[in-house]
């Protein structure tokens, strides 16, 4: 049984962006003496910066520490019981409890809760292919992950990389890689590398990858790992072929980590995230909310729930989580679908819907292709880029735009965003009074060239 409390608790699963972000800002509106706060993480670290793990596999970040943006003592400091290499493994609703199992002592023990917040994350994709355990093989989801890959990548004679997956992070650990001096194969299932893309842009990052030196292998179904006689990793096969292997890195994505969520029959979306509010409260309950990567978030364009796991979204839960059970108010009121990445110099973004999402919904719409520069042409530095623009047929609605570009293309989706958010036409996009000079922008910037051209579209069509 759990002891009488005179001060009502707050806990918290998960120590990394959703579930600290909302553990502080609840600690900053109420002090220990109105609100008990205990966190649990199972990991070795809090509050670090999953985004930034490629970049220091491939050099780029020197130490591990600067991916930390509090570490557990700094969070205790704050009143905040921060417990860390500690797993719950089971949530009583109906009790208002939590079970928790101590990975270095063994000890299992419970904790009552007057609210819960679960930020339980994401997981990787990792299909029960034969020899996916095999050494030398790596997923990167963490600093524990990245530290592994480090060591693999420091130990290991060869100098053969495959990564498996051309999304955000095969394409990103493809550029670390190929950075630490290895010889590099993607094998990418789809028609084309960023599948967040539609294939016509994708076909541009194909192509900057191949004069990169990346080799990447498009349609190419991941069969088995093979192993060697000591059972390390030596190749991957796919349907049609066998590329050798020194190390190997899963870059298939992720889902969400709900299996305690699932177990305790709270409500679940069609892509496994839970379902909550505005509030970010799940839906049917009174004391308990959830963010972060666990979660499905309503898209603002297409009106359905998905899932976007990224650490924008989930510092954002965070807040208005802390905000929210501290007695405060706040909402979350969806996302448009925003991202960037890059691959060495070749930056890559997209916002709203692609083709076959707006099909997907039943939208009909028009599209706009241009290129174009980063700076006005004569300016030294003035790069290429792409951008593809989708429009309502008919209303002209923005639905999404992506760019492939140089120095200064990526950045430039956030001018979409905003419209996006913003419920704008392509035709109202065209007056928009953006920022100009020679060294930063054509007179006409390439977001307000695509917008003019699919502005003329929905006209003719």
């Amino acid at each position: 049984m759990t002891s009488p409390r005179t001060v009502e608790r707050l806990v918290v699963i998960g120590g990394d962006a959703a579930g600290m972000s909302a553990a502080s800002q609840a600690r900053r509106l109420k002090g220990p003496d109105e609100l008990e706060i205990v966190a649990f993480e199972r990991g070795h670290f809090s509050s670090f910066s999953a985004c930034g793990i490629p970049y220091w596999v491939g050099g780029q970040v020197d130490e591990r520490a600067d991916l930390i943006a509090r570490t557990p003592a700094e969070h205790r400091e704050r009143a905040i019981d921060l417990r860390m290499r500690t797993e719950v493994v089971e949530i009583d609703t109906a009790r208002g409890r939590v079970r928790s199992h101590d990975l270095e002592s063994g000890t299992h023990a419970w904790t009552g809760y007057d609210r819960l917040v679960l930020a339980t994350g994401a997981r990787p994709v990792r299909p029960p292919l034969p020899g996916i355990d095999a050494p030398g093989v790596h997923g990167v989801q963490n600093l524990d992950d990245g530290q592994a890959l480090l060591d693999t990548l420091a130990a290991t004679e060869g100098r053969r990389a495959v990564v498996i997956g051309a999304g955000y992070i095969g394409v990103e650990m493809a550029e670390a890689l190929l950075n630490r001096g290895f010889e590099v194969t993607v094998l990418n299932r789809g028609e084309q590398p960023m599948a967040t893309l539609d294939p016509d842009m994708g076909s541009l990052v194909h192509q900057a990858m191949d004069g990169l030196g990346i080799t990447t292998v498009n349609r190419a179904e991941v069969t088995e790992i093979h192993t060697d006689d000591a059972g390390r990793v030596c190749a991957v096969a796919t349907r049609d072929a066998v590329h050798p292997a020194d190390v190997v890195v899963l870059g298939m994505g992720v889902e969400p980590e709900t299996s305690l969520a699932k177990a305790a029959g709270l409500p679940l979306g069609a892509y496994g995230g839970l379902l909550t509010d505005l509030s970010m409260r799940v839906r049917g309950e009174d004391r308990i909310w959830a963010g972060g990567d666990c979660v499905e978030v309503l898209d603002l364009v297409s009106g359905r729930d998905r899932h976007v796991p990224l650490g924008t979204h989930a510092n954002k839960h965070g807040q208005i989580i802390g905000s929210n059970v501290a007695g405060g108010y706040g909402t979350f009121p969806g996302v448009v679908g925003t991202a960037v990445s890059k691959v060495c110099e070749l930056e890559i973004a997209r916002t709203g819907l692609r083709e076959r999402e707006a099909s997907a919904v039943g939208l009909q719409f028009v599209t706009a292709k241009v290129e174009s520069t980063s700076r006005a042409g004569y300016y030294p530095g003035a790069a290429l880029m792409t951008v593809k623009m989708i429009a309502e047929r008919r209303t002209g609605r923005l639905l999404g735009v992506q760019i492939v570009g140089r120095e200064g293309a990526a950045k430039r989706v956030d001018i979409a965003a905003v419209a996006l958010t913003a419920g704008m036409t392509v035709e109202q996009m065209t007056a928009l009074d953006l920022g100009y000079a020679p060294p930063f922008s054509p007179v006409w910037d390439p977001v307000l060239v695509a917008a003019r051209k699919a502005a003329t579209a929905v006209r003719a069509g």
